[in-house]
């Protein structure tokens, strides 16, 4: 289990990445996951009691003011297996169909994506937030790639839908696994 700590650095002057305007890359373990989130959102991460695994939890505002929050966990796979014929979606699925933690309201389809090597699938469910007592909403993506997997799981309020899908759109475009990178400030080699 790769011990994390956040790094920010300076590119160089002729590097090579690029992101949407008002986005920013995140960049985990030198490009095992990539993605652009809105240059305004704060980061922080913690480690899960539970499994040990890092996440990445990526607000819109600071806690506890913030109207979503997407969390990231990457996952390592034994290397030189073909993970290919282990199905995302039965995966997905066997994970949302244990017993719920909320009340749930209701449950997308699975949605399943391949994108030459990369594959990922993802849903929404619709509940009720403990807290607050009132309907919230909730994107889960599992994606793989060679040796790598993340689960990414957006949370927001369904008043901020148009704002925040247009961000889940951004973020699944923008989604790399497993494109290392030997110099971070130089970017990825084209």
């Amino acid at each position: 289990m790769p011990k994390w700590e956040q790094q920010n650095f300076r590119l160089r002057q002729n590097h090579t990445w690029t992101a949407k305007k008002n986005y920013k890359i995140i960049v985990l373990d030198r490009g095992a996951v990539r993605l652009d989130v809105p240059k305004s959102w704060d980061m922080t991460m913690a480690t899960d009691e539970s499994s040990g695994r890092t996440t990445i939890k990526l607000t819109d505002k600071p806690e506890p003011k913030d109207d979503c929050r997407l969390q990231l966990t990457p996952m390592y796979l034994p290397p030189g297996i073909d993970w290919s014929a282990l199905s995302l979606t039965e995966m997905l699925e066997e994970a949302m169909s244990g017993p719920d933690e909320h009340e749930v309201l209701g449950r997308t389809h699975i949605v399943h994506e391949q994108r030459r090597d990369l594959e990922l699938c993802w849903c929404e469910t619709r509940f009720v937030d403990p807290v607050e007592k009132r309907e919230a909403r909730s994107r889960m993506c599992l994606t793989r790639r060679a040796d790598v997997q993340a689960l990414l799981t957006l949370d927001y309020w369904p008043e901020d839908a148009r704002r925040v899908l247009a961000i889940w759109e951004e973020i699944l475009r923008s989604l790399r696994l497993a494109e290392y990178v030997k110099d971070p400030t130089r970017g990825p080699e084209r």
